[in-house]
C-alpha cells in the first residue's frame, strides 16, 4: 500500500479484514494497512463479507477504475470484481499456478523449491486462477526462512503492482491465462505441522524450521517441555532420530532421519529467542542427550 501511496495513482477506499485480537495479551487491534490508510487520510470500511448489498452498493458508489487485492484472506465474489472498470488485480506471492492458496511462501520453503516470487494477476471468482499480467521470478537462498523471503516478496510486489496499474491505465497489458499443467495448493497453516518429526531427512527438517520462522515457530520435546527451534543449518554426523551428537558455542548437532542439523537459534516456552551459546549456559545438554517430536 504504501507504493501506492508514493505513486501517482490515487487510493479511494481501503477495504481490510475487521480489528481481531492479537499478541499474548489477544487485544483487539488493527491491520498495519488499516493504520496506514488512516494516517494518509484514506477512507476504511471493514466488512465481515462482501455478499452484502450494503458493501457492494458502497463500493459502486466509490467509482473506483480498479480494485487491487493483496492477502485479503477471502475469495472474492464474482460480483464485486465485476464493480470497477477495470475489474480487480492480485499479488499473488508464488509463480503460478504453483502454489495457489493461502500459504506459497511457506509451501514453497517446505517442498525444497528452489524459486518463487510474484505473480499479478486479473481476478476470477477461482482461488488464484486468473490470467497472468506480470511475474517475476526470485531465487530462494538457503538462508532464507518464510519472514525474509516474504520480505523480499513484498517489496517486489510493491513494484510490479504499481508497474501493472501504470500499463493498464494505457491499455498495454496482456492477460495469459495460466497452464493447466503444474497446479499446486497452498493450504493455510496448521500448528501441527510444525512440530519436528525426528525421524525425516535432515533437509526435511531443516525446510520446516525455515517454512515456520516466524510463525508459529518449529516446535520439538526437549527435557520434557516444548521449546523454539528458530534457525538451523545442515551439517554432517548420523545417530539416532533426534540424538544430540555435540553441543558448544558452533550450536547443537542433532541426529536426523538422514543426515544432521546443526541448531543455532532456539527459546524455551515463556523466555526469550537466545543462540545456541547463550541457551547452552542456562541448559545443560551432553551428547546422547535427546530432542524428542
Amino acid at each position: 500500500m504504501a507504493a501506492l501511496l508514493a505513486s501517482r495513482h490515487r487510493i479511494v477506499l481501503v477495504l481490510t479484514q475487521p480489528d481481531r485480537p492479537t499478541g499474548r495479551g489477544m487485544k483487539t487491534a488493527a491491520s498495519p494497512v488499516k493504520r496506514l490508510a488512516l494516517e494518509n487520510d484514506v477512507a476504511v470500511v471493514q466488512p465481515s463479507t462482501l455478499k452484502d448489498t450494503e458493501t457492494q452498493n458502497l463500493l459502486r458508489a466509490v467509482g473506483a477504475d480498479l480494485m487491487v487485492v493483496a492477502a485479503y484472506g477471502l475469495i472474492l465474489p464474482q460480483a464485486v470484481l465485476d464493480i470497477p472498470r477495470l475489474g480487480a488485480i492480485n499479488i499473488h506471492a508464488s509463480l503460478l499456478p504453483r502454489w495457489r492458496g493461502a500459504a506459497p511462501i511457506q509451501r514453497a520453503l517446505l517442498a525444497g523449491d528452489q524459486e518463487t516470487g510474484i505473480s499479478i494477476i486479473r481476478l476470477d471468482a477461482g482461488l488464484d486462477t486468473g490470467p497472468v499480467l506480470l511475474r517475476q521470478t526470485v531465487a530462494i537462498q538457503d538462508e532464507d526462512d518464510a519472514g525474509s523471503l516474504h520480505d523480499r516478496l513484498a517489496e517486489l510486489g510493491a513494484t510490479l503492482v504499481v508497474e501493472a496499474l501504470d500499463v493498464l491505465e494505457q491499455g498495454r497489458l496482456e492477460a495469459t491465462p495460466q497452464p493447466a499443467q503444474g497446479v499446486t495448493y497452498a493450504p493455510k497453516l496448521d500448528k501441527g505441522e510444525a512440530r519436528i518429526d525426528w525421524g525425516l531427512p535432515a533437509a526435511d527438517v531443516w525446510r520446516r524450521i525455515r517454512a515456520f520462522n516466524p510463525f508459529p515457530g518449529a516446535l520439538a520435546r526437549l527435557g520434557g517441555e516444548d521449546v523454539k527451534i528458530w534457525r538451523a543449518q545442515l551439517a554432517e554426523g548420523c545417530g539416532a532420530p533426534g540424538e544430540i551428537l555435540a553441543v558448544g558455542n558452533h550450536g547443537i548437532l542433532v541426529a536426523c532421519g538422514g543426515g544432521c542439523v546443526q541448531i543455532l537459534e532456539l527459546q524455551r516456552a515463556g523466555a526469550r529467542r537466545l543462540v545456541a551459546a547463550e541457551f547452552l549456559r542456562g541448559q545443560r545438554l551432553t551428547p546422547g542427550g535427546r530432542f524428542a517430536n
